[in-house]
């Protein structure tokens, strides 16, 4: 294949993929990009089809019939049911890990085993099928302590119990199959670290990688990290809470061992890997591995990219050894979710989204939770809209980013005001 005029099929629906697709979209060897399924901003920029996440022979088929170069998988839920691998068997390129790789994220309770047998910074565990065990594990843990379900959960199998009650029900409810299905089969049980949390994204190739700038999202749906658990309410990079010496060490005590320890495993890990860390008094220590690009992170941290994605992509597909030195605008990018007001519980659908005529230099509207009903788009998710400002500093992106949200009308809008508050606490910044 040569590299040019080349065509990409997206998969994925939300604003990471959006985002992604309007990156690939830049690149000068791209010729067409195709998101399947989509949404409803994706679907006004890109040819879209309605071929969903979790059809692996539907994607297959589609790439085929589209004579896709490469395809590039979003969400994690593909990835673990195998995508890449089924890609791969009829030779066609594909970004992402293959199942052996993807377990990283699909099993919690195998992560936690994998960073203690390579002797990873992480917190204190123990993994439990069976009631009776995990309970009698709960005895010996300090609260609060936290309660995982081991299988995916969209973000939302993790609960910080602050009273023994609390997580035993806890224990017994995700045991039972009752809130997480086969999700929750299985439970991790973890010492509660505190400190504040770093995303660290690569791309991989092997044993080889780039690091991407150190960004901090905000999981609380209200300001000052108030109220429940989201996907991402909104993230910010690159961050001051992580120096480049600091970064330097993350990569010896963490990364290289992780990715030594996949290939001792006999994984060849190709993707991305998104490490979250908790930056702890006493080091950091890695909270979980996902291994997709994060939502909303990927919102700040590909728009800071001055070389090419694609190229970048087409190295870790094929299992290439990635450059030495990737370049990132010397800037800052921020991104404001905007939700339906009730999310993460129950919230409204189908309201019409009005938004500016003229896209503004430095400003991005990204679709997550969106649909075209024929003549206007509106919103079909919990979070629906993603408003990014890139300047050449954090409050400069903050006032772009903010002044988008102000631009953007639906009726149950609802967003935090803070994001960022940490690092503006840390510079004085306003």
């Amino acid at each position: 294949m040569n590299d040019e005029n080349l065509k990409i099929l997206v998969i994925g629906s939300g604003g990471r993929e959006h985002t992604i697709a309007k990156e690939c979209a830049k690149s000068p060897l791209v010729e067409k990009v195709m998101v399947t399924p989509g949404n409803g901003g994706i679907s006004n920029e890109f040819t879209s089809f309605s071929v969903g996440v979790e059809d692996n022979q539907s994607i297959v088929d589609l790439a085929q019939e589209e004579s896709v170069d490469l395809v590039v998988v979003g969400p994690e839920v593909p990835l673990c049911n195998g995508l890449v691998d089924d890609l791969q068997k009829v030779g066609i390129l594909a970004y992402g890990p293959d199942a052996a790789g993807a377990k990283l994220e699909g099993s919690k309770a195998y992560t936690k085993d994998f960073l203690a047998k390579y002797a990873i910074p992480t917190a204190a565990y123990g993994n439990f099928s069976e009631v009776p065990p995990a309970l009698e594990y709960l005895q010996g843990c300090q609260l609060p302590v936290v309660v995982k379900a081991s299988g995916l959960a969209a973000g939302k199998g993790v609960l910080i119990c602050e009273s023994m009650e609390e997580a035993k029900a806890a224990v017994e409810d995700m045991l039972s199959g009752e809130s997480f299905g086969d999700s929750g089969r299985e439970v991790v049980i973890e010492e509660f670290l505190e400190g504040e949390e770093a995303s660290l994204h690569l791309i991989c190739s092997g044993e080889s990688y780039v690091a991407m700038p150190m960004s901090q999202d905000h999981k609380k749906v209200g300001d000052g990290d108030a109220g429940l658990n989201t996907g991402g309410m909104g993230a910010y990079a690159p961050t001051s809470v992580v120096t480049p010496g600091m970064l330097t060490q993350y990569e010896e005590d963490i990364v290289k061992p992780t990715l030594a320890g996949l290939k001792a495993e006999g994984v060849n890990f190709r993707g991305t890997l998104y490490i979250g860390l908790m930056l702890t008094n006493n080091g950091p220590k890695v909270l979980e591995f996902n291994v997709r690009f994060g939502d909303p992170e990927t919102q700040v941290i590909l728009p800071l990219l001055e070389d090419d994605l694609v190229s970048l992509l087409l190295l870790s597909a094929r299992g290439e050894e990635m450059p030495s030195a990737v370049k990132f605008k010397e800037e800052y990018a921020m991104v404001v979710v905007l939700a339906s007001k009730g999310y993460p519980g129950a919230y409204p659908k189908g309201e019409l989204i009005t938004e500016p005529d003229t896209a503004e230099p430095g400003r991005i509207l990204i679709h997550a939770g969106t649909k075209s009903d024929g003549e206007n788009i509106v919103s079909s998710g919990g979070r629906v809209l993603g408003a990014v400002g890139v300047g050449p500093t954090l409050k400069n992106a903050k006032e772009k980013a903010y002044a988008l949200v102000d631009a953007v009308h639906f009726d149950s809008k609802y967003f935090r005001t803070d994001i960022g508050y940490r690092e503006f606490s840390r510079s004085q910044e306003d």
